[in-house]
């Protein structure tokens, strides 16, 4: 049976691992089309394996998918985002984000749900992917390795600590919208 990661205390101090990644993909994509075309396979489990020598030189062991498809998933979509940095929102507020009506609206409702309705992190690694493409179809600026850090959490103890985030983060845009708009009143 694999090991699965202990839940971390604080998922912005521990995220330092995850923001390499990030970063190294960001800077090298810029320069080597080669590289972005790999890593936009890694979310195909047929072609997975041509992404395999970048994971592997983070560290990811590849015997162990709740390592691995994180960061197949999310490399994935950062090649195909090809976004210039990393965002600041957390996936709640980038789903809210994508919609007119942010945390009103009942396909942003259904999408979270969806999401937070994940058991596991296969599931949710395949049900993020075509998530992740509306997110960059609508210029949402994601914090990818935020994201990345919780998704590894995701497959430890801190699964529900991870949903728990991704809903506050969703719910917590209207809040700070109507704060925003009694102030201007």
């Amino acid at each position: 049976m694999e090991s699965r990661p202990k839940e971390a205390t604080n998922p912005k101090q521990e995220a330092g691992p995850a923001a390499r990644f990030v970063d190294y993909v960001l800077k090298r994509q810029a320069e080597d089309n080669g590289f972005s075309a790999r890593l936009r396979r890694a979310d195909n489990p047929a072609t997975e394996y041509q992404s395999w020598e970048i994971l592997a030189s983070f560290g990811v062991d590849l015997e162990k998918s709740w390592q691995r498809l994180p960061y197949c998933t999310l490399g994935a979509a950062l090649a195909k985002a090809k976004p210039e940095r990393d965002g600041n929102l957390g996936l709640g507020s980038a789903i809210a984000a994508c919609y007119e009506d942010k945390s009103q609206s009942d396909q942003a409702k259904s999408r979270l749900r969806r999401i937070l309705a994940c058991t596991s992190i296969e599931e949710l690694c395949q049900i993020l992917r075509p998530l992740l493409a509306l997110i960059a179809s609508r210029g949402v600026k994601l914090n990818f390795s935020l994201l990345l850090q919780q998704l590894l959490w995701f497959s430890g103890e801190g699964q529900e600590r991870v949903r728990t985030r991704w809903a506050q983060d969703f719910y917590h845009r209207k809040s700070d919208e109507s704060t925003k708009e009694a102030g201007n009143e």
